[in-house]
């Protein structure tokens, strides 16, 4: 008999949005191809104004993969994909699990070192790369070397024309075009990949529990791991997204991919949520307002994920240009908190929702989102998705349940949630809880995070453990300092870290950007703190720094403020 805890988040779901969803019994290549058959004339992908139809990318996809096929891709071979967010990024990804291969997405701005880390870990010796990081992945060590790399000039999806203007004869165009593509040999060109004479028909068809993406953690905490998430976890959390927006429609929705696609969040909503709409993808290879708004003015984005200051960037970019926001109907933020300053201003200019959900690379990622509608909950992450179960525990006791309201670690459960890192037993077994007696419906997975769950069964974040600051035996959410300090008004930008004190184990320190033309009043940041926090929490330290670190998508990168912290503090001594 299975005994499960209760959920009181179904009682607060949106009108229309399924208690459960019937699990998806097809992979990956199959949600392609079904819109491939359903909607073969309709717009696939938008790259700088080119458009592919999705015949036209069922085509491609199948040419990609004969030429894998031909230069040795096999079942449960692993794909390295190095790419920016481009019409080659979605074909390859498909094509590469057409086969039955394993990809592997990369960030392309990574640093050499960060990138031969992981493909020491993942050792794939395919590969598929952006031109501009061809040199760096061909000059891995041998015991690294990648045997084959097909490389991709994204400009050659771009118009005839807009390719005629990058190769102007003018300082700009150059740079413009040295941005995005560079010449390069010793690989296999995409062009050449794609140009299969003749199509083997035989298609491998995996299994829904078969590894379809390695899906790296951001390592913001430590070594970088490789998610192994399967053909299930990634089609049930695209069908779990469809039924949480029911009024976005299969077949006319247009969904902006502002989010880089090798992140696990721009993956899913992207990459497959849209395709297995039948949505226009709006591929953007980096967040430039300048880019989005003209496509705003053309086709409004239906669904638009992204992060807090993309929101702020378009809404402030937009009312600067004069152009309507009017039309795209719903905005899903997450990575970081959003606060209502982001919120108003967007959904007054839109007339849409900016709601906040939440996720993890290991879950596939998403987890939780609030409604869409006027009973979503500013503050909170949300309520769990279909099929998706939580509990909130006691960190050091993780069989110890805390009671509705009270702090403590996030444990969920769902066909979304992956079975353990790459080639990682041990960090695997580290993350995972053994489901009571008498609950046979498996293990739970540890977040990380400290939350709280209400009675209505909405999430709040409160912290990661792993940054949690303790200081003088108390425990100090970074987040909570990080919320008092942001209304200070000489503050533009803050993170809150602990740093090493022989007399309270940690001392709360805040690395602030400070507005321009304002400077450091450290008395006056620390007394405008005390009025909102209790006195172990008020920083003890206040530094002005130039910027903050952050994360392709924006998060501030606390473990790194930390470090260069401690490193500014060495040098002083």
């Amino acid at each position: 008999m299975t005994t499960t805890p209760p959920r009181p988040w179904l009682t607060s779901y949106a009108e229309g949005v399924p208690h459960e969803i019937e699990l998806p019994t097809g992979s990956l290549f199959d949600l392609v191809e079904e819109s491939v058959k359903t909607y073969p004339d309709n717009v696939a992908l938008e790259f700088f104004g080119a458009t592919t139809s999705y015949g036209e990318l069922g085509e491609q996809i199948v040419r990609a993969a004969e030429g894998l096929r031909l230069l040795g891709v096999q079942k449960g071979d692993t794909v390295a994909l190095v790419l920016p967010n481009c019409p080659q990024h979605i074909v390859a990804f498909y094509a590469v699990l057409r086969l039955g291969g394993i990809v592997v997405e990369h960030n392309p701005l990574y640093t050499p070192r960060e990138l031969r880390h992981q493909f020491e870990d993942h050792g794939a010796k395919f590969a598929i790369v952006w031109n501009n990081v061809v040199a760096t992945v061909q000059a891995f060590p041998a015991d690294v070397a990648v045997e084959t790399i097909v490389s991709v000039d994204v400009t050659r999806a771009m118009p005839f024309a807009t390719r005629a203007l990058l190769r102007l004869p003018v300082a700009k165009a150059r740079e413009s075009r040295a941005a995005l593509t560079t010449a390069v040999r010793g690989t296999v060109p995409w062009e050449k990949l794609v140009d299969a004479d003749r199509i083997d028909d035989h298609i491998f068809r995996p299994s829904m529990d078969d590894v379809a993406l390695i899906q790296y953690t951001s390592g913001t905490t430590g070594v970088p791991k490789g998610a192994t998430l399967t053909h299930l976890n990634l089609t049930t959390n695209a069908a779990q997204s469809r039924a949480w927006v029911p009024t976005v429609k299969r077949g006319t929705s247009v969904v902006y991919a502002v989010l880089p696609m090798f992140h696990a969040y721009g993956l899913t909503l992207c990459l497959t949520f849209a395709m297995s709409m039948g949505a226009r993808l709006v591929l953007f290879p980096k967040f430039d307002p300048d880019l989005v708004l003209p496509v705003i003015k053309r086709h409004p984005a239906t669904f638009l994920p992204a992060v807090p200051p993309i929101y702020e960037r378009l809404t402030a970019a937009a009312k600067e240009k004069g152009v309507s926001l009017k039309g795209i109907e719903i905005a899903i933020s997450g990575a970081m908190p959003l606060s209502p300053s982001v919120v108003e201003p967007w959904e007054a200019q839109t007339g849409g929702y900016l709601v906040e959900g939440y996720g993890l690379s290991e879950t596939s990622p998403v987890l939780m989102a609030n409604p869409v509608g006027p009973t979503r909950r500013a503050g909170t992450v949300g309520l769990p998705l279909p099929n998706t179960e939580v509990r909130v525990v006691d960190p050091d006791n993780p069989t110890v349940d805390r009671p509705s309201g009270e702090e403590g670690e996030l444990l969920v459960r769902g066909p979304q949630v992956f079975s353990g890192y790459w080639k990682k037993p041990e960090e695997t077994a580290t993350v995972f809880v053994e489901a009571a007696e008498g609950d046979d419906a498996g293990p739970w997975f540890r977040t990380g995070d400290i939350v709280t769950l209400d009675a209505d069964g909405f999430v709040s974040i409160v912290d990661r453990i792993k940054e949690l600051i303790i200081t003088g035996g108390f425990n100090v959410a970074p987040s909570e300092v990080e919320d008092a300090l942001r209304g200070h008004p000489d503050i533009q930008d803050v993170a809150v870290v602990g740093l090493p004190s022989e007399h309270s184990g940690e001392d709360v320190v805040a690395a602030v950007v400070l507005k321009p033309g304002r400077s450091l009043d450290e008395t006056g940041i620390r007394d405008f703190a005390r009025d909102g926090l209790t006195a172990y929490k008020v920083p003890r330290r206040v530094i002005a720094v130039d910027e903050l670190p952050k994360s392709l998508i924006g998060k501030v990168l606390r473990k790194q403020v930390r470090d260069e912290l401690v490193a500014a503090e060495a040098q002083k001594v």
